[in-house]
């Protein structure tokens, strides 16, 4: 079974997260039922971006990183204290875990700039929201190389730049826990046209 671990920072984007959860479920479900998904924060309670809020399966303290397969890490939105719990030293040190160990991890809009932060980004290259320069200025002060695509991987990390990118990461990260033809399969049962 491959493990996904969805790290939820106070303030998350709702659609953002549930994209990993719907892909990886319905892999679950109605694929060849490899894959499942947890997710993780720093208080039991988080409260997404428009105040929805969710009990998480674990605290972020209490994961090791041996145990999964894959980081999926969403952005969210300042106005609800997203980079409050996404610079928090424990949640960069999960993602510095996750990458010692080369696991994949993915993100999308300023899900890039926790991961950036933390330091696994330092010359390599990455993207993140660009519809305003200033996030796209941060990530390239933690010494990133920007690349103004929609969808970037180096090695074990993709990142994407809004929302509008969050489903093909999540079906791409589906392709890299299984393979193209399963994620293709599960792309096409959620009625998505195949790329």
């Amino acid at each position: 079974m491959k493990k996904v671990l969805l790290l939820l920072a106070e303030g998350f984007e709702s659609y953002e997260a549930s994209v990993f959860i719907d892909v990886i479920g319905w892999n679950q479900v109605e694929g060849d039922k490899s894959t499942q998904l947890f997710t993780c924060g720093l208080r039991r309670e988080i409260k997404s971006s428009f105040n929805q809020r969710i009990l998480v399966d674990y605290l972020v303290d209490d994961i090791d990183p041996v145990e999964f397969d894959a980081l999926a890490v969403p952005g969210g939105f300042e106005v609800y204290d997203f980079y409050k719990d996404a610079y928090d030293e424990s949640f960069l040190r999960l993602i510095r875990m996750f990458n010692a160990q080369s696991k994949f991890i993915v993100s999308v809009c300023v899900g890039a700039l926790p991961i950036a932060r933390s330091g696994v980004l330092i010359n390599r290259r990455a993207t993140t929201y660009n519809m305003k320069a200033i996030r796209q200025e941060e990530l390239e002060s933690y010494e990133v190389n920007l690349i103004n695509e929609p969808i970037v991987t180096d090695c074990n990390v993709t990142t994407s730049w809004n929302p509008s990118t969050a489903m093909d990461v999540a079906f791409l990260l589906l392709e890299r826990l299984t393979s193209k033809e399963q994620s293709n399969y599960i792309r096409e049962i959620m009625g998505f046209k195949l790329k």
